[in-house]
C-alpha cells in the first residue's frame, strides 16, 4: 500500500489566511480535490512539508451570473460533477459541460475541482509510475534525472498538458482569477501556461487561481461550440487527444471569428491559429472544415509520453478537429462521436 509522508495539513477559514500560509514557502503546497496532489506524494513524485487546504473557504466555491453582467463566473473550488450539472453552465456553455463531465470518473468528479483541473500536472508514461518502476531506469528530467526518456537529446521536458477544461476553456475565451498577499490579477485563460513540462504554469507559487470567468460574448447564444476528447477507454483515462472550439457567425452563417485549441499534444494547450485564421470570412463547408483539420495537425507535438503510436494520434488530430468542426456546423458525422450524457445544442 502507497502512504502519503509526513507534513502539516493547514484548513484556513479564509482567503486571506490561506494566502498568508504560502506566501513565502517553497516547500507548502496548495490542495483542493486533492485528486491529483494526493495520488503523487503517495509516489513521491511530489513533497512537501505543509499543504493548505482550499475546501473550507466558502468564496471560493459556487457558481454565479455575474451580478446581471451576463459573465459567468465559477469558483475555483467548485466540484467537477457541480459545473456539469449547474443549468447555467449545461445551458449557456454545453461543450464545457461536455469536457468536465468527460474527466475521469464520477467519484473522482465529486471530489476534484476545476481549479484542481486547471492546474493538474503535466503528464508523461516515464513519469507517472512508482517509485520502483521510475528508479529501475533512472529518473528522468521530469524529477530528478538529467535526461528526458521521451526525447533524450532534448534539453527539455516534454511531458503533455493534462487538463481537458483547459482547451475549451480557451477557446471560449475564459479568463482566471490569481490572487496572493500582493494583489490579484485576470488573466486570460491562454496565458495561464508556459510550453515546458516541468515549469508548465505562469501562476506564481504564492498566487491561488480563485475563479474563472467566462464571457457572455462566448455562451450559446453568441457561438457555437465544441469538446472531442480521444482515449482507450470512454471514461477514466486521461485524454491523449482533446479539442476545443469555437466557431461565432454572423446571420449569414459566415465565420468572423474561430478558435481552435488542442490538448494532450503538447506541454500547453496548443492554439490552431491558422486553422483558425482559415474559417473567418468563409461559411462552414466540409472542404474548409478539412483544410483546417490538416492545419490543426501541423500545430500538434505528440510524442512516446502517452498512449498510443504518436503517428497515429497526430492523424487523429487532423481528423478530430474537422469532426468538430462538422459539429459546430450541423453536418452529418463521419466517426463515432465521444460518449458523453451532455448533447450539444444552440
Amino acid at each position: 500500500m502507497l502512504r502519503l509522508p509526513a507534513f502539516t495539513f493547514r484548513l484556513p477559514a479564509t482567503l486571506e489566511e490561506a494566502c498568508s500560509l504560502i506566501a513565502n514557502e517553497e516547500s507548502t503546497r496548495l490542495v483542493a480535490g486533492g485528486t491529483d496532489l494526493w495520488p503523487n506524494m503517495k509516489r513521491r513524485h511530489q513533497t512537501a512539508e505543509t499543504v493548505v487546504s482550499l475546501m473550507r473557504i466558502p468564496e471560493l466555491t459556487g457558481i454565479h451570473d455575474g451580478n446581471g453582467s451576463g459573465e459567468l463566473r465559477i469558483g475555483g473550488t467548485t466540484t467537477l460533477d457541480a459545473v456539469e450539472s449547474d443549468p447555467l453552465v449545461y445551458l449557456r456553455y454545453p461543450a464545457l459541460a461536455r469536457a468536465v463531465e468527460s474527466i475521469s470518473s464520477p467519484p473522482l468528479r465529486n471530489m476534484g475541482t476545476i481549479g484542481g483541473n486547471i492546474c493538474v500536472d503535466t503528464r508523461c508514461t516515464y513519469y507517472n509510475q512508482t517509485e520502483d518502476w521510475r528508479r529501475s531506469i533512472d529518473y528522468c528530467l521530469k524529477e530528478t534525472g538529467s535526461i528526458c526518456w521521451v526525447a533524450p537529446n532534448s534539453p527539455k521536458c516534454w511531458a503533455h498538458s493534462a487538463s481537458d477544461s483547459a482547451p475549451i476553456l480557451a477557446a471560449l475565451n475564459a479568463r482566471v482569477r490569481l490572487v496572493s498577499t500582493g494583489g490579484d490579477r485576470a488573466i486570460p485563460l491562454e496565458q495561464l501556461y508556459r510550453n515546458d513540462g516541468i515549469d508548465y504554469l505562469t501562476k506564481r507559487p504564492d498566487e491561488i487561481l480563485t475563479e474563472v470567468l467566462l464571457p457572455s460574448g462566448s455562451d450559446d447564444t453568441s457561438c457555437r461550440s465544441s469538446f472531442w476528447k480521444l482515449r482507450r477507454r470512454r471514461s477514466i483515462d486521461f485524454a491523449v487527444l482533446s479539442v476545443g472550439a469555437a466557431v461565432w457567425t454572423d446571420s449569414g452563417g459566415t465565420a468572423t471569428e474561430a478558435r481552435i485549441w488542442l490538448g494532450s499534444v503538447g506541454s500547453q494547450p496548443l492554439f490552431a491559429r491558422k486553422a483558425s485564421e482559415l474559417l473567418v470570412g468563409g461559411k462552414l463547408e466540409p472542404e474548409r472544415l478539412a483544410e483546417a483539420g490538416r492545419l490543426a495537425r501541423k500545430v500538434a507535438t505528440p510524442m512516446d509520453n502517452t498512449d498510443f503510436l504518436t503517428q497515429w494520434r497526430g492523424v487523429m488530430v487532423e481528423r478530430y478537429v474537422e469532426a468538430a468542426l462538422r459539429e459546430i456546423a450541423g453536418l452529418p458525422q463521419e466517426r463515432f462521436s465521444p460518449q458523453h450524457g451532455h448533447l450539444l445544442t444552440g
